[in-house]
């Protein structure tokens, strides 16, 4: 009989191999079994009364559950830990359990010894029923016996090992960084640490092995590898937490299509050791092409409802809402009828809130008519030319905005997500390369480029020329080479291909307002390094929470963490962060200021 077991829950292999007080596993029994003598150990997961004096016991332990019959079982209690010896036999006829990996077989003739007794858990363990989060953080390590959390920490374990295998494979070689360092500026805030031996300076935890892994490189190790935990203090969310754990790779004489191929290796070879099978072939598309198509740099491909570019159709309009640099709509198909008038406003309600000035929707009706109260506005030439454009039938719902083209692509992507976005477990599994982003994302009020990427990412090839001679919105055009991995519309991970030249790197520093003592202060140990021959190189990090998270169908990947923080920051189980004692903080010279006065 084939084990049910589903993809997303991977399953031990430990058959008889001796595991101290037991022989085998929960979970490994089956009918091959028949007939052995065995010793199996762990938490009583459910007990069910058969007349006075017989009693079933399902017992657990991470590979399942395996049930037991038991004589005299009257003081077995919920979650007591046991180890009980018997003999593997069939189940009687009309008792197998089809959804269980251990249904066709039960353990019989029992001996009970109890290794453990236990209190009734503040909630229950079996996963029918939700539990307050906090609650569950508080117990986490009740909350871990469950077995959603075994499946996913099982499969993070998969993940990690399959990563591991695929990028050793191809020639990296693992790497610790250390975990107190000077504070160096990648963006978010630093978790810093005071020092006892000099007082007054401070250690900062890393946000990510970024500059060591670059000396690495001017160290000659070639191809450096670490699974690295990295800290930011950031606002947390469903997939961000303080400490977060990152693949992260660097490799010299290498550029960027050996990088993409070194991490779709590695993330194909964790698909399948999760799923049992890879998934499909990785795609690719530019920067521009992801914007113009879906409002994202890290879009969501697994559904249509792509942005129509509609700025031609409308260039000689009379309609004041369509004179802009930009026009853009989507075509929602056969949803006119779900769309009242109510939901209608709700919906440019919330384009307003995206930012957008408004929003235009049209219903189409039989013979390509549009009914809108903007309709009257338009000329028929104009409404027939929408249509076409959006390739719009009866029955479709159609929803336009009209701005500067980044607002445009922003208000639009986040509304076809509203709109048709699948559940994260839903869909299968889309990866996608984004490349060819830009160099510099905006410009400040001094009209000097704002940095889209750390200041030693290299320009695009085929844009140096244009950075040297660059002003003002130009700087704007200079792409770099940058690219993202996005999984389902989730952004897994960053690299680039890094300046080794000094004179693209002054270049970029001038640029940035970073002169020659600024970048000294701040990245002086990087740039001594590259005075002694730097090659050529490139790397990329993608974040193992997330993967693994989308990999197991979880929306927060608080659930895929052994013991994670609240969105708030805290920690239920250690009641962390807490005050420090006074005598600590004189030893480290540092004392607490008050709370600042609210204004009166």
């Amino acid at each position: 009989m084939t084990d049910p077991t589903p993809p997303t829950a991977p399953t031990l292999a430990f058959t008889g191999v001796a595991q101290g007080l037991r022989t085998d596993y929960c979970g490994e029994l089956r009918v091959a079994d028949v007939g052995r003598t065995v010793s199996v150990a762990g938490w009583v997961a459910r007990r069910r009364e058969h007349g006075e004096h017989l009693a079933f016991i399902d017992l657990r332990d991470r590979t399942g559950i395996v049930q037991c019959v038991v004589d005299g079982a009257a003081d077995l209690r919920s979650e007591y830990v046991v180890r009980i010896t018997g003999v593997v036999r069939h189940r009687p006829e009309g008792t197998v359990n089809a959804g269980l990996g251990t249904g066709e077989v039960e353990v019989g003739d029992c001996t009970v010894e109890v290794l453990s007794v236990a209190e009734p858990p503040p909630f229950p363990l079996d996963d029918r029923r939700e539990v307050d989060e906090n609650l569950r953080l508080r117990h986490r390590y009740l909350d871990l016996r469950r077995d959603r959390m075994q499946r996913n920490l099982l499969a993070r374990s998969k993940v990690n090992s399959a990563i591991r295998t695929a990028v050793e494979r191809q020639g990296f070689v693992e790497v610790e960084t250390p975990m107190l360092i000077a504070s160096t500026p990648e963006g978010a805030r630093d978790f810093i640490v005071p020092s006892r031996l000099s007082p007054g300076s401070f250690y900062a935890l890393p946000q990510s092995p970024q500059l060591f892994k670059q000396l690495a490189m001017v160290g000659g190790l070639d191809r450096y590898y670490q699974i690295a935990r990295c800290l930011r203090d950031e606002d947390l969310r469903a997939d961000r937490q303080f400490e977060f754990m990152q693949l992260d790779l660097e490799a010299s004489f290498v550029g960027q299509e050996e990088v993409l191929g070194f991490i779709s290796e590695a993330v194909v070879a964790a698909v399948a050791a999760v799923t049992g099978e890879p998934p499909p072939e990785i795609g690719r598309m530019t920067w521009l092409e992801a914007q113009e198509r879906f409002g994202s740099d890290k879009p969501d491909v697994r559904f249509g409802l792509e942005l129509v570019e509609l700025t031609e159709v409308f260039a000689a309009t009379e309609f004041n809402a369509f004179k802009a640099p930009c026009v853009k709509g989507i075509r929602v198909p056969g949803a006119a009828a779900d769309f009242g008038r109510n939901k209608l406003d709700d919906l440019t309600a919330q384009a307003k809130r995206w930012g957008a000035k408004g929003l235009v929707w049209m219903k189409v009706e039989a013979g390509g008519v549009l009914a809108s109260p903007v309709a009257k506005f338009l000329s028929e030439a104009e409404q027939a030319a929408l249509v076409t454009a959006l390739d719009a039938a009866e029955g479709d719902l159609l929803l336009i905005v009209a701005d500067e083209r980044p607002k445009v692509w922003h208000v639009l992507g986040l509304l076809r997500l509203e709109l048709g976005r699948p559940p994260v477990n839903e869909g299968g599994f889309t990866f996608l390369w984004v490349v060819d982003f830009p160099l510099f994302e905006a410009l400040d009020d001094e009209g000097n480029p704002v940095p889209a990427h750390h200041p030693f990412t290299m320009p695009h090839d085929d844009d140096v020329e244009l950075l040297a001679r660059a002003q003002g919105e130009e700087y704007l055009q200079v792409r770099s080479q940058a690219y993202d991995l996005v999984l389902n519309g989730w952004e897994l991970g960053s690299g680039s291909v890094r300046i080794h030249r000094p004179d693209i790197q002054q270049q970029v520093f001038s640029l940035l307002g970073i002169g020659p003592e600024e970048a000294q202060a701040k990245f002086g140990f990087l740039l001594d390094a590259f005075r002694y021959g730097a090659p050529p190189h490139a790397g990329f990090a993608f974040g193992i929470d997330r993967l693994v998270a989308l990999l197991v169908g979880e929306e927060n990947i608080r659930e895929v963490i052994a013991y994670p923080k609240t969105q708030s920051g805290a920690d239920p189980l250690t009641g962390a962060p807490t005050p420090v004692d006074p005598a600590q903080l004189t030893e480290l010279g540092l004392r607490i200021l008050p709370p600042p006065t609210p204004p009166s």
